[in-house]
């Protein structure tokens, strides 16, 4: 049974679990009278669990010649596809809404964005677990795709790493991406590996945040929004819930899995535990959480001195958690804000650093996480050819050394960081020039595009001087901001790839 399961087209194993995933909601709103959103949620997994038994059927005899090619479609089907069927139960309980907004909602969450539309009252408590709880299963699937679909074709971040390989390929000498061995068999391995860890971490962050003083709802929110780094609240944050200073460190901790892969990934720590101490991306960000907040601090706290009196230790400590907190979040791409954000604003008298929050965004988290933006292992890796370059400089017949992988890491793995940095500047300006025909403004038009493209919908609320209303965008624009969402989440190397002329041969 499980083979045949198995044996299935990827994106029709998608649409059985988004169908069976109906009943969770469903079963709460029950649970808290709400009938009307029960029904709509039981109803929904009823249909869509008989169309997915019927497109089953029909596809059980159906041979999959080239997995990467058909799983790698399967990943745009997902993101685009998917939200389709996500949007129908989110249309009908809510009721006041048009089914394009009920889309750009589900595609929001299914990206790990978060961007939302509606006010947190103006949702029913079960919709906003269902937008968690799509935020979650997206992450989760964002990460096990990584592992067994992006990393044997050097995709995803992995080609700075790939060691004589090229994009669409695994490493030297093994078989073009038209052939990559039985990926259907690795998403099943990596599935029944991850999904434990990612299951069990969640239901220890809700657990923890539970006994912290949240409610039972927001606390599964914020634990599954935690973990999927998509910055969805059903109060606005964590601002807005009664955890503290206690959730906010509990969240801290459980972030940093998205700083690296390392984390979480056993079999990549041939030292164990010490392996992390050398793991370039941990250190990095590590490194920004530390020294932007005492940047930050030092500006703060200089502003302070100049404009008002409150420069006492007790102000500068609670700044500096706030922007702590604040930028671990941005960077990871999760997008909330500390209770003491606001406070360090104004302690200080001065505006909110939002193109500082934008830049954390855009640097992302580590390689195979939840996380989006560039990726901390392509920063590292221009970092590290910089300083090569800088010490030819000065001993132009100096050899570098550290090993094969490093001296790749400097040529060939720089080279494709930088190839993906200009390919990300140059969507942002497609991008930018998009909203720009749609109606916006160029302040708007940039936080709209580094928000879809970094997949950080909170920073649509934070980085601008005003906060952007994404209701009062027109059609076209959001549906602009949703095709952003989907490169982001997807990367752009990976929709090249979709291009290569050969990938569609035979």
């Amino acid at each position: 049974m499980i083979d045949r399961l198995l044996s299935l087209p990827l994106i029709v194993l998608i649409l059985g679990l988004g169908a069976v995933s109906m009943l969770g909601p469903a079963i709460h709103a029950a649970a808290v009278n709400d009938h009307h959103s029960a029904r709509v949620f039981f109803y929904g997994a009823v249909l869509f669990s008989i169309l997915f038994l019927l497109i089953a059927i029909a596809t059980s005899g159906y041979t999959i010649r080239r997995q990467g090619r058909s799983h790698l479609i399967a990943l745009v089907a997902t993101f685009t596809v998917l939200p389709v069927m996500l949007a129908v139960p989110f249309y009908e309980a809510v009721r006041t809404t048009s089914f394009l907004n009920a889309y750009f909602e589900m595609v929001s969450s299914l990206t790990t964005t978060g961007a939302t539309l509606f006010a947190p009252e103006r949702l029913p408590p079960s919709v906003h677990l269902w937008r968690a709880q799509v935020g979650w299963m997206g992450g989760f699937f964002v990460w096990v795709t990584a592992v067994a679909i992006l990393a044997p074709l050097n995709l995803g971040g992995f080609e700075v790493r790939g060691l004589g390989a090229e994009i669409g390929q695994g490493a030297a000498g093994e078989t073009p991406i038209t052939r990559v061995a039985d990926t259907s068999e690795r998403l099943a391995r990596f599935a029944a590996r991850l999904f434990p860890i990612y299951a069990v971490l969640t239901g220890i962050l809700w657990a923890t945040l539970f006994i912290a003083g949240d409610a039972p709802l927001v606390a599964l929110c914020h634990a599954m929004s935690i973990l999927a780094t998509s910055g969805i609240s059903p109060v606005g944050g964590f601002s807005g819930g009664s955890s503290g200073l206690g959730g906010e460190v509990l969240a801290l901790l459980f972030l940093t899995f998205a700083l690296s892969r390392l984390t979480f990934a056993s079999d990549e720590r041939p030292r164990g535990w010490r392996s992390l101490r050398e793991d370039p991306e941990l250190r990095l960000g590590i490194g920004l959480v530390l020294l932007v907040p005492v940047l930050l601090v030092l500006r703060h706290w200089l502003g302070a001195y100049e404009v008002s009196a409150e420069s006492n230790f007790a102000a500068m400590l609670r700044t500096f958690w706030g922007a702590v907190f604040t930028v671990m979040s941005f960077l990871t791409t999760t997008g909330f804000e500390s209770a003491w954000w606001e406070e360090a604003r104004a302690w200080s008298g001065l505006p909110t650093p939002g193109l500082v929050l934008m830049g954390l965004a855009v640097f992302g988290g580590g390689v195979a996480t939840t996380a989006g933006g560039v990726k901390l292992l392509r920063v590292h890796a221009l970092y590290k050819h910089g300083l090569r370059e800088m010490e030819k400089l000065v001993h132009p017949s100096s050899v570098g050394g550290s090993g094969k992988a490093a001296r790749a890491l400097r040529r060939q793995g720089a080279y494709l960081a930088w190839i993906f940095f200009m390919l990300f500047a140059m969507a942002i300006a497609v991008v930018m020039a998009a909203f720009a025909a749609a109606g916006a403004s160029f302040e708007d038009a940039l936080v709209l595009t580094i928000a879809g493209l970094t997949t950080t919908g909170p920073l649509t609320q934070v980085a601008g001087e005003t906060p952007i209303n994404l209701a009062g965008l027109g059609d076209t624009a959001r549906m602009i901001f949703a095709a952003a969402m989907v490169v982001g989440r997807l990367e752009t190397l990976a929709i090249i790839a979709l291009l290569n002329p050969d990938f569609w041969r035979g």
